[in-house]
């Protein structure tokens, strides 16, 4: 692998500074070898990207993300997130064969990549998890990602399996995946959610993904109709419940909190939880807004994720800056959540709660280069006095123009390189159609 360098770009490094610098972003061998200044090839093998008129930062990491529910996009429309779940979602995924999985995978690949999101923390369905992993494999994109996982016997039929099954393809997934292409491809233990799994079921997937080293991701205090049902079928809070069953720490990532008792923020902050915000999909859903300044002054992770494109109906990481800079300050006021700490959010905390901030998250020497261009120079952008803000509150998705993810180049001029992206749109328009045609028969 040669060298990539970014010339001449206003450089944000979310370092532990949050420096903004000019010049070069260089990388050799897959890590980032010069940040700022001007930087001299040292090798005959190497590409420079133009990168004057872009912010050039570290790719976003959205830390809660549904790659196999895209097909369904604008399909679950004005709905609470219980029904959104029984009335479509479940239905949906229960009617999905490992082709439509690949086709929908893909797509969410090729929205994410060409948006400026290089890592992804990914829930899937119960079954078909490999087409994931091959789907973000060809494409470049870094996927920690999980297998839902449901054994409780209020599930749908479809999706219901059980304990010793969903433990053991888990780990058979965890075999093959975990660590993959140079660690690009990593394995994550994704129990759906309370109410889809069992007691037994929560308690040894904490034990197996402990013994495995691995992340546990799953959603919790979403919504307030599933709040008050975990308390009636589990008599407890959501957050200390999946606590009392070793479901909490480091290693555990919680998607939404959006209705967290003070117990339940005392677990987030003692033992050091990530908290996944998801504001479109709150928003979308209803179902509420976390109070994530207040929980980022007593110390708790947080960062971002676009959820599922049935409940967001997209997959732009910008907007979700843009929103969870916004819709704390009504409330906390305009300062709720100033630029630098929106960026970080949506990059090293993200980094963090897939447990790669050593990696990536940052554009730091001996980082893994995941790197973002971001043209500023758009009549929606300019003038651009302060690069954070034009990231935050005025750049979109559509603004990327370069992705290096790894040290390879994905995205150039706005052209995805590893994957025929109209094939693809066209592949997941005609698998959506046979999906819900299914549904209706």
């Amino acid at each position: 692998m040669g060298e990539i360098i970014l010339r001449g770009g206003t450089i944000l490094t979310v370092d532990a500074d949050s420096r903004v610098e000019s010049g070069d972003v260089a990388c050799r061998d897959g890590l980032l070898v010069q940040v700022g200044g001007s930087y001299t090839p040292e090798t005959g093998d190497y590409e420079i990207i133009d990168a004057s008129g872009c912010v050039v930062m570290p790719g976003l990491v959205q830390s809660h993300v549904h790659m196999c529910q895209t097909l369904a996009r604008g399909r679950a429309e004005d709905m609470e997130l219980l029904d959104w779940l029984t009335g479509v979602v479940w239905p949906y995924e229960a009617a999905l064969g490992v082709d439509d999985v690949a086709a929908s995978a893909r797509l969410a690949c090729v929205e994410l990549l060409t948006g400026g999101t290089t890592a992804i923390l990914d829930m899937g369905t119960v079954r078909h998890t490999d087409a994931l992993f091959e789907a973000a494999r060809d494409s470049g994109l870094r996927a920690t990602i999980g297998k839902a996982m449901m054994d409780d016997a209020d599930c749908p039929p479809g999706l219901r399996e059980g304990t010793t099954e969903s433990l053991a393809e888990s780990a058979r997934l965890l075999r093959d995946w975990h660590g993959r292409d140079g660690g690009r491809l990593r394995y994550a233990y994704a129990p759906r959610f309370v109410l889809s799994c069992t007691d037994d079921l929560l308690r040894e997937t904490a034990s197996a993904a402990r013994a495995a080293g691995v992340r546990i991701h799953t959603h919790a205090s979403e919504n307030r109709s599933e709040v008050a049902e975990v308390v009636r079928r589990r008599g407890a809070d959501n957050v200390v419940h999946l606590h009392r069953l070793g479901v909490s720490g480091r290693d555990v990532c919680l998607a939404h909190c959006v209705w967290l008792t003070d117990a339940e923020r005392g677990v987030l902050r003692e033992t050091g939880t990530h908290l996944l915000h998801c504001p479109s999909s709150n928003l979308k859903l209803g179902s509420g807004i976390a109070p994530v300044p207040e929980l980022l002054a007593e110390g708790v992770a947080v960062s971002l994720g676009a959820d599922g494109a049935p409940c967001n109906n997209n997959l732009d990481g910008f907007l979700e800056m843009r929103l969870a800079a916004l819709i704390h300050r009504p409330r906390r006021g305009p300062r709720a959540l100033p630029g630098p700490e929106v960026v970080r959010m949506a990059t090293m905390g993200g980094a963090a709660a897939l447990g790669l901030q050593a990696e990536i998250g940052s554009l730091e020497v001996g980082k893994r280069a995941d790197v973002i261009a971001v043209d500023v120079r758009g009549a929606h952008v300019v003038p651009t006095a302060d690069p954070h803000a034009a990231v935050v509150h005025a750049c979109r998705a559509s603004d990327v123009v370069d992705v290096v993810v790894d040290g390879r180049v994905v995205v150039r001029d706005r052209r995805l390189l590893t994957v025929d992206r109209d094939q693809v749109i066209a592949d997941a328009r005609e698998r959506a159609a046979r999906v819900f045609a299914r549904l209706a028969a």
